[in-house]
């Protein structure tokens, strides 16, 4: 059999979900920490495969540039495996739905990988971005000096280029999208087939600007980090608490709650699937 069914996907979820509860905490920050790291990475290319980009000549093709790039972050996520908060916040949630774990592992693995994905992403922006010179300073030249404008342009319309209301809603779209393209993955049995189905949610949401909380982590500290002016760690904060609330709004209402009821409410336990894969880990 070539791919699940959805009632498949959903029995696979649960399952997934409740593992992630049952490692030692030590081992959850490890696997988050990467998957921090591989988020940053796919911002850090996005910025670089952006920059330069007059809107002026290119319209909004650079936000859908951005967007194909950035996918590198999410399928390093899924396909080398790591803990990603955003989708956790669809496979954690779902299985406690299903009775397997409790509402407090919910809430202590959203936890463990929020903060783990966090110090990922900073050391992605602070030793991989600016010490390394591939984001400039505002008086670089040449491509560091672009990459340093175009992250200024995404972090500053991040941090203050939009009301909290707006911030909460683009989270909700965000992680609605991010969480489809984990729940679509699971359909898949193959790495090409993985990647397929993640590649278009994922790119269609930073394509629309759209607020991913772990990516917010790397690019507004990348730019603190850079010295663009304006940006302080208050807007750091403020903008992952919104948008991480959308995220996990996004996730647990329009993803997780609506495959419950579609797929699992009222229906009798069933054996995990066999060719369950390590790497559905998203």
């Amino acid at each position: 059999m070539s791919a699940r069914e959805p009632a498949e996907m959903a029995q696979v979820a649960t399952e997934t979900g409740a593992k992630k509860t049952r490692r030692t905490w030590d081992r959850v920050l490890v696997s988050a920490f990467l998957a921090g790291a591989y988020i940053a990475f796919g911002g850090l290319v996005a910025i670089t495969v952006s920059a330069g980009l007059d809107p002026g000549t290119w319209g909004t093709l650079p936000t859908l540039f951005t967007g194909i790039a950035f996918t590198l972050g999410l399928v390093l996520v899924l396909i080398a495996g790591s803990d990603l908060a955003t989708g956790n916040m669809l496979l954690v949630p779902l299985s406690a739905m299903r009775g397997k774990i409790g509402v407090g592992d919910v809430a202590k693995n959203l936890t463990l990988v929020l903060l783990g994905n966090l110090i990922g992403a900073l050391f992605v922006a602070y030793f991989l971005s600016v010490q390394t010179g591939v984001i400039g300073d505002a008086g670089a030249t040449g491509s560091s000096g672009l990459t340093y404008d175009r992250l200024a342009e995404i972090a500053q319309g991040k941090a203050g280029g939009h009301t909290a209301w707006e911030t909460f809603l683009r989270g909700v779209g965000c992680n609605w999208l991010v969480c489809l393209a984990v729940w679509m993955s699971l359909a898949a049995t193959t790495v090409s087939g993985k990647i397929l189905a993640l590649f278009f949610p994922i790119m269609a949401f930073v394509a629309m600007g759209f607020d991913h909380v772990v990516a917010n982590m790397f690019f507004i500290p990348a730019a603190i980090f850079a010295g663009v002016p304006d940006l302080g760690w208050g807007d750091a904060l403020l903008n992952w608490l919104l948008a991480g609330t959308g995220n996990l709004v996004g996730a647990v209402i329009f993803v997780a709650t609506s495959y419950w009821y579609l797929f699992l409410k009222d229906k009798p336990e069933e054996p995990a699937a066999a060719d369950q894969e390590p790497a559905e880990r998203a």
